[in-house]
């Protein structure tokens, strides 16, 4: 029995806008989304190393320490610690201030493709990190190398600690230009911290009881 017309023409169509559909979805994602304007200044870096020294004399003299980190303190700090491409070899942990080595070699009788991507693998292709402060909510850029592409990746969320870990729970998210969905963003946290590599990094260090986002600051506070 033949198809009618004008079932035919609905299958053109169809084709057609779904074809329109995934070129959209494929340029959203290959255009990168614009880093955020964090003001710069020199001696940021400094005012943050002044900081935690500070908060270090206090807690050593057994007075309640904390350090609170501006937007242009924090991108300092991150700039001259966090290991990113064709920057220094020498690393900070994620949360704890330790210098480490990156190493990203998959743990012994577990094949690479199936193991869940650690904090170190995630490193290795990051190119540049930024982070901008809204009030308790943390916005991190970050442009990373996909297989000789440079892609952008945008995470909103709320930073917390809960058990003596950091915690973050996402709130929004954009792959390039394109929006992510809740469910996807919530899925991919949940598998990234799902990994007992990837806790550890997020440990505490003893002498810190809280970290969080408060009016526009990065907030540690010491036990």
């Amino acid at each position: 029995m033949p198809i009618p017309e004008p079932f035919k023409k609905a299958y053109q169509i169809l084709r057609w806008v779904s074809l329109a559909g995934l070129t959209l979805v494929i340029v959203l994602i290959l255009w990168k989304s614009p880093a955020p304007d964090v003001p710069n200044d020199p001696s940021a870096a400094a005012r943050a190393e002044q900081k935690l020294e500070a908060a270090d004399r206090a807690k050593a003299a057994g007075l309640p320490a904390h350090v609170a980190l501006d937007r242009t303190e924090l991108n300092s700090y991150l700039a001259q610690n966090l290991q990113v491409e064709g920057r220094t070899p020498l690393a900070v942990d994620a949360v704890g201030g330790g210098a480490t080595r990156s190493t990203s070699a998959p743990a012994s009788g577990a094949p690479a493709a199936e193991q869940d991507p650690t904090l170190e693998d995630v490193k290795s292709s990051v190119k540049d990190v930024k982070v901008d402060m809204v009030g308790d909510v943390v916005k991190a850029y970050v442009l990373f190398d996909f297989h000789g592409k440079d892609m952008t990746l945008e995470l909103d969320g709320h930073l917390s600690t809960e058990g003596g870990y950091v915690k973050f729970e996402p709130v929004g998210g954009m792959l390039g230009s394109m929006p992510l969905p809740q469910s996807v963003l919530n899925s991919a946290v949940e598998k990234m911290m799902a990994s007992s590599e990837n806790r550890e990094k997020l440990r505490l260090p003893p002498d810190v009881d809280d970290i969080k986002i408060v009016d526009g600051q990065a907030v540690m506070t010491y036990k």
